[in-house]
């Protein structure tokens, strides 16, 4: 237990089970030494790598004793309302417009400060969250082996089962963070902004690395991706060999964007996108939930993503409020495809109130941010409370499908 105050006041600020967790584990935050019935207000801040601060704050009553606690007394106002035991995790935004949350490298922690403040400001108490994206003994390794990405390797005994993860742009978290339960992964991005050709190829030799590292099972491994990483996702599944499981995050049904090579050829075409289909918010943020073209239409369906010709399993997960492209309608076409073929390898995911911007758990929810594609800030989609749900459901989920689909008999799994 992790307590830390102000020591001329008596009151008393602790987070359960404790201060130091990983990133992707919740903590409560209780509070004792208060009159009864006193209303403070709990602030909390953290920086992001480029030293941008994120903040919340919620307003809290205790009970008769003096105490609060975030696991059962609702917020009476500030960030959010009701109770929510993480709210001031997810709730905390910047002061600047289109600002993610940007943490990429998985070294250092993140570091989260919570104060109590009398209604006239009086700062009460403090305490400081450390939220570790690596665990002990998980080791990271740059792969200089065709610049392929950052392999994630968890302590124990081997072999263990392989996730390659997909990015649309370089980040480590999720990597490091299913490193923490059991799992080999390699973090590779997708880079979508040189506008060149996408080779399959690439995907491929990452494939084949993680099947050939001594410490994995080289049977077969998973594929976690999201937005533009789902199409190479599904085209590596359909295409590559040793792709047992993929998780699909709100992608598309075809290939988007920029033409598919393999083996020095083109494979697909790109479905593109109409930008007088786009429209700008007052904030200045774009929503282009509709202006990709019509993978079904006639012109357009051969850049759809044969999955039919997959022997893994999917785990399709759709939000339904995602502004970038309709999410929810590209994985019904996908589910459809694959029942027309007589297929029951997927499994679905359906959040109504979430958006395209989909993380591992317990971070600032991201309203709008810049898109690459887009060339200037994208609204993302999704009501703050459903989305942060969404996330912790949507990462238990995933995790429970690899187990599924590629746990190794003689390497036990962390339980999520």
């Amino acid at each position: 237990m992790f307590v830390t105050e102000n020591m001329s006041y008596p009151v008393r600020l602790r987070l359960l089970p404790s201060a130091r967790c990983l990133f992707d584990e919740p903590v409560v935050l209780k509070i004792a030494g208060l009159r009864s019935k006193q209303v403070v207000t709990i602030r909390a801040s953290t920086t992001d790598e480029r030293g941008l601060e994120f903040t919340s704050s919620a307003n809290y009553r205790a009970d008769g004793c003096g105490e609060i606690d975030l696991s059962r007394d609702p917020a009476v106002g500030g960030s959010y309302l009701g109770v929510e035991p993480m709210g001031l995790f997810w709730s905390m935004k910047s002061q600047f417009l289109h600002k993610d949350f940007r943490k990429t490298r998985a070294v250092d922690p993140i570091k989260v400060n919570f104060s109590i403040h009398e209604e006239k400001g009086k700062m009460l108490a403090e305490v400081t969250n450390e939220r570790f994206l690596m665990g002990d003994g998980v080791s990271r390794l740059p792969v200089k082996e065709g610049n392929i990405g950052v392999l994630f390797t968890p302590p124990g005994k081997s072999p263990f089962p392989a996730v390659l993860d997909l990015y649309a742009y370089r980040s480590e978290k999720r990597a490091c963070l299913l490193a923490n339960k059991g799992f080999v992964t390699l973090s590779v991005p997708v880079n979508i902004d040189s506008q060149k050709p996408i080779h399959l190829d690439h995907f491929e030799d990452a494939v084949d690395f993680l099947q050939r590292l001594p410490k994995v099972d080289g049977k077969g491994v998973g594929i976690l991706s999201k937005s533009k990483g789902g199409d190479v996702a599904l085209s590596l599944s359909a295409f590559v060999r040793g792709v047992k499981a993929v998780v699909w995050i709100n992608g598309c049904s075809a290939n988007t964007g920029l033409p598919l090579y393999y083996k020095k050829k083109q494979i697909l075409p790109a479905l593109m996108f109409d930008h007088k289909k786009t429209f700008s918010t007052n904030s200045g943020a774009v929503i282009s939930k509709y202006a990709m073209h019509d993978p079904l239409k006639a012109e357009n369906r051969d850049s759809l993503v044969p999955i039919e010709q997959a022997g893994g399993h999917f785990l399709f997960a759709a939000s339904e409020d995602d502004l970038i492209w309709d999410s929810k309608a590209y994985m019904d076409n996908m589910v459809g495809r694959l029942r027309h073929h007589g297929k029951d390898n997927f499994e679905t995911l359906s959040y109504p109130q979430a958006g395209h911007y989909l993380e591992p758990p317990y971070g600032p929810f991201c309203r709008s941010s810049l898109n690459v594609i887009l060339g200037g800030p994208a609204r993302w989609g999704g009501k703050p409370r459903s989305h942060a749900a969404a996330e912790v459901h949507l990462w238990r989920e995933i995790q429970k499908f690899f187990r599924s689909h590629l746990t190794c008999e003689t390497a036990p799994i962390k339980p999520e």
